[in-house]
This record gives structure tokens, C-alpha cells and sequence, in this order.
């Protein structure tokens, strides 16, 4: 898509999107999803990071869009929210990001003739060659060539789109094809086209603003919700029933789209299969709490809330702390293998604030469990 039918379909989609048509953004995040995703990955080295960062920036600005009074400056915004987002996304992970390695030895392990566990495996050499690559560019340079490669080898295209002048981003193609050999620019090339977002990821903004509102509709959704949840506490019926279909939409929405990323390549026909058993036994621990606290709305007393939350609390705990991580494991052992330095220390982060995780949510939800039993006068 041209830079002039770019602006002009903002231009005309704006105004709604900002209302709240939702069907308006989501043009609008089709058209941009290339620009943005690019910019992320450029920062982040990694395809589903860069996706999950860039989602998380079409919500950001999809919530902020009252702020906006000019549509000139959209993608100017957008594109500073991306970035503004990956070095956070960067910082979370560990305040700097490891270095993914030598290019010519990762080179070395993608040409190994060992067999390798799934198909997944080379999908990881690739993305750990293209990481690597990313990192031995100019800074200036990523962004420009990911974005390059991804818009038709345009450079008018990508000036237009990242607000340069068509010289400077020549200027930048034309650094980074001397610091790198044009074999592994090819390949970079190959890998940025193979990984640039389709309707997959267009229908997981959507599904994702489908639960997100603008800042003045979620004022309202909120004084709405605290009022019900007032009346709840002294009536429950159709409110226990609503509540129970919130939580059940939420929760289930939680699981599938955190499987997704691992779901979309597997690493082997095992994981896929695990990661599909998990997400079908988690969606009925979710369903059947809630459907649970509806039946149980009536009974008096608090023994049976609290068993019923303690059980689930159990199984999402013994679920999420020991299941998926088996599941997962032939996977981080493969990216270990490829990037010990880093992937050890990202995956040491993640078992440490997945375990700090855990405890927050049994003492916060332990803490919800006996307030509302509480307030609702069951421990009287």
C-alpha cells in the first residue's frame, strides 16, 4: 500500500475509530500492521515479542485516540508509541538486551546435518540468524531495512512510511550493506518477508479490542460495572450470572491467546499436542469456577467458596507451574543451544517472575476470596 492511500485511509477511518467504530480501527490496523510490527522487531529481535508489542501499541492507541486532534500526526504517534513500548518490553526482560550472538558460528549450527527434533527447529535457527543480524546492523539502520524488505524493496515506500526523506533511508540501505555481506542481507530479506504479519494477526487485534474501549466508553463500562457490583452484593442472580460470563470470556480469551504464539509453530507434533491438552484443561478450570460460584450463589455458609477457590487456585498453580513449563522445555533446550548466554538468562527471568507470579496471585487472590466472603456476610 502507497503512502498516499495509507494517509487517506486513516483520513477517512480516523474520525469513526475514534467514536468507537471499531471497524474502522481495524482498517486501520491492517494497513499499519507492517510499519508497526517492523518497528518493534527492529528493537526486539524476536517475531512473536515484536507482534505482542505491536498489539499492545494499536491498544494503547486505540484508548488514546480522543487525544488526538490531528489526523497528520497518527502514524507519527503510532510509531513513537511502538517504540516507546519495545524498549520497554527490552527493559522488563532485563534492562539490556543480550547480545544474540556471532553470526558466522549460529551460520555453522543452521548448517549442522544432525537431525533436529520438529520442524520448529529451524524455524528457531532463523530467527536466532536474523536476531543476530539485526544486532551486527547500524542502529539508525533496522528499522529502515526490515521495513525495506517487507514493503517491496521500496525505498520511497519505507521514506513515506517512517516519516524520512527518500535520501536518508538510502543513505541508511546503503550503510548497512557495508557493514553486512550481501549473503546475509538476503537472508534477513527472506526471513523479514516470511515472518511479516497477515490476517492472523489483524484478527487478534480484533479479538483483542473487542474487550478494550476508548477512554470515555470505559468511564462508562466502569461506572456501570461498580454500580452492579454494589447491587451485587446484595442480590445475586442475573449480576452472578453476567459476572460469571465476564469471567469465563476473559479467561478463556487469556489462555488461547497465550498459547498462541507457541500454537502458531509448534516446536514438534509432542508440545503441540501438550500445549492443546493444557489449554482445553485450563478453559474448564475456568468455566467450571465460574459456573461454580453461580450454582454455589444460594448455599449459605463459606466451607464450600472456599474449597471451591482453593481447588482452582491448586490446578491453575500446579497447571501453570509445573505442566506447561515440561511441555515447553524441549523448546527453551533449543534455544539454549543456540543463544546460551541469552536465552539462559531470559529463561531465568521468566521462571523468576513467573514464581513471584504465583505468589501474588494466591496472596491477592486469597485476599479477594476472604473479603468478599466477608462483605457478603457468609463469615459473620
Amino acid at each position: 500500500m502507497s503512502t498516499d492511500v495509507l494517509d487517506s485511509l486513516v483520513h477517512a477511518h480516523l474520525p469513526a475509530a475514534a467514536r468507537g467504530d471499531r471497524d474502522a480501527y481495524g482498517r486501520i490496523v491492517a494497513a499499519c500492521q507492517g510499519t508497526v510490527t517492523s518497528i518493534a522487531l527492529a528493537i526486539v529481535r524476536d517475531v512473536p515479542a515484536s507482534e505482542d508489542v505491536a498489539q499492545e501499541a494499536f491498544l494503547s492507541a486505540w484508548q488514546n485516540l480522543r487525544r488526538l486532534k490531528n489526523p497528520d500526526s497518527f502514524l507519527p504517534w503510532l510509531r513513537q508509541i511502538t517504540r516507546n513500548l519495545a524498549r520497554d518490553h527490552l527493559r522488563a526482560q532485563g534492562r539490556r538486551r543480550e547480545p544474540a550472538g556471532d553470526v558466522e558460528r549460529l551460520l555453522a549450527q543452521v548448517a549442522d546435518p544432525r537431525p533436529e527434533p520438529g520442524e520448529h527447529a529451524a524455524e528457531l535457527e532463523q530467527q536466532a540468524v536474523a536476531a543476530a543480524v539485526i544486532d551486527s546492523l547500524p542502529e539508525e539502520s533496522r528499522e529502515v531495512l526490515l521495513l525495506y524488505y517487507r514493503e517491496g524493496q521500496s525505498s520511497r515506500q519505507v521514506a513515506g512510511l517512517l516519516g524520512l526523506q527518500d535520501a536518508a533511508v538510502r543513505k541508511r540501505l546503503s550503510r548497512a550493506r557495508e557493514r553486512v555481506r550481501e549473503e546475509l542481507l538476503q537472508r534477513l530479506g527472506d526471513f523479514a518477508k516470511s515472518t511479516a504479519p497477515g490476517a492472523a494477526f489483524t484478527t487478534a487485534v480484533a479479538i483483542a479490542l473487542a474487550t478494550a474501549a476508548p477512554p470515555a466508553a470505559a468511564a462508562t463500562a466502569l461506572g456501570l460495572g461498580a454500580l452492579g457490583g454494589a447491587k451485587g452484593l446484595a442480590k445475586v442472580g442475573v449480576g452472578a450470572l453476567g459476572g460469571a460470563a465476564i469471567g469465563i470470556g476473559g479467561g478463556l480469551l487469556g489462555i488461547w491467546m497465550g498459547v498462541r504464539r507457541y500454537l502458531r509453530a509448534p516446536f514438534d507434533e509432542r508440545e503441540r499436542r501438550g500445549l492443546l491438552a493444557y489449554a482445553l484443561v485450563m478453559s474448564g478450570l475456568v468455566v467450571g469456577f465460574s459456573l461454580g460460584i453461580v450454582a454455589l450463589a444460594k448455599i449459605p455458609g463459606w466451607i464450600p467458596h472456599f474449597a471451591l477457590s482453593v481447588g482452582f487456585m491448586v490446578g491453575i498453580s500446579v497447571s501453570c507451574g509445573a505442566w506447561l513449563p515440561n511441555i515447553l522445555e524441549p523448546r527453551r533446550a533449543r534455544e539454549r543451544e543456540l543463544d546460551p548466554v541469552g536465552a539462559t538468562a531470559r529463561q531465568a527471568r521468566e521462571r523468576r517472575n513467573g514464581r513471584w507470579g504465583a505468589i501474588a496471585g494466591i496472596v491477592l487472590g486469597s485476599a479477594g476470596l476472604l473479603l468478599g466472603l466477608w462483605l457478603s456476610g457468609r463469615m459473620g
